[in-house]
């Protein structure tokens, strides 16, 4: 893969405290409990092409209303370009068939997800906005391909992905946060902490109270 001439647009604000949710409801919920960093990550397998178009672009539309807010689109691309998205976060896999060019051209952010030394030296020679390591902890949601980094490793690989910023994600709850923090990411990516949580808006509030600490 050739290195591109010029990296992708960078982040507008630090990262931070950095919920996965599964709807663009969601995705307002957030933002107006004072969160500004928000991916929307769809299964496909659960809703029709015409559904997953409506998320998309209520999430983005919900992201443009509220300055300083930094929505990004997981795996979506191409609605997320059509859109307007702030950000798209793509998978390894994905940088065999996206377009990454036309993502770059757009001037939208580009988060990328890396699991292996390996993976990281992939993704950080596409320039992307951000870099995504994980999974740092076991994580039930999904099957996952890759052992858990740890805490060793984040803060190895975390110096490794300079000059990029460093999103942790995989596992990780609110107790789990300073650990991470310490380790020299620049954010830290919850699924369940807060979508599962017993009062979710005070989890929200939580997590980014522990961000502003680090």
């Amino acid at each position: 893969m050739r290195t591109p001439f010029t990296p992708f647009t960078p982040l507008a604000h630090p990262i931070g405290f950095y919920p996965v949710v599964p709807t663009a409801a969601w995705v307002e919920r957030l933002l107006g409990w004072g969160v500004r960093t928000i991916q929307l990550r769809i299964k496909a397998a659960d809703h029709t092409p015409a559904n997953i178009a409506v998320e998309v672009k209520a999430a983005v539309d919900a992201g443009k209303a509220v300055p300083g807010a930094q929505v990004f689109i997981n795996d979506h691309w191409q609605l997320a370009m059509s859109a307007g998205a702030y950000g798209v976060h793509l998978g390894q896999e994905d940088l065999d068939s996206a377009d990454i060019e036309a993502l770059r051209r757009a001037g939208i952010r580009l988060g990328l997800s890396t699991h292996t030394p390996e993976e990281l030296a992939r993704a950080k020679a596409v320039q992307p906005s951000y870099l995504a390591i994980g999974p740092i902890y076991p994580t039930t949601l999904k099957v996952m391909p890759y052992e858990p980094v740890g805490l060793a490793r984040l803060a190895l690989w975390a110096k490794q992905a300079a000059p990029y910023p460093v999103v942790a994600i995989g596992g990780i709850s609110l107790e789990r946060m300073p650990g991470v923090l310490a380790c020299g990411v620049d954010g830290v990516a919850v699924v369940s902490a807060v979508t599962l949580a017993a009062d979710p808006q005070q989890a929200a509030l939580d997590g980014l109270a522990l961000t502003r600490k680090s």
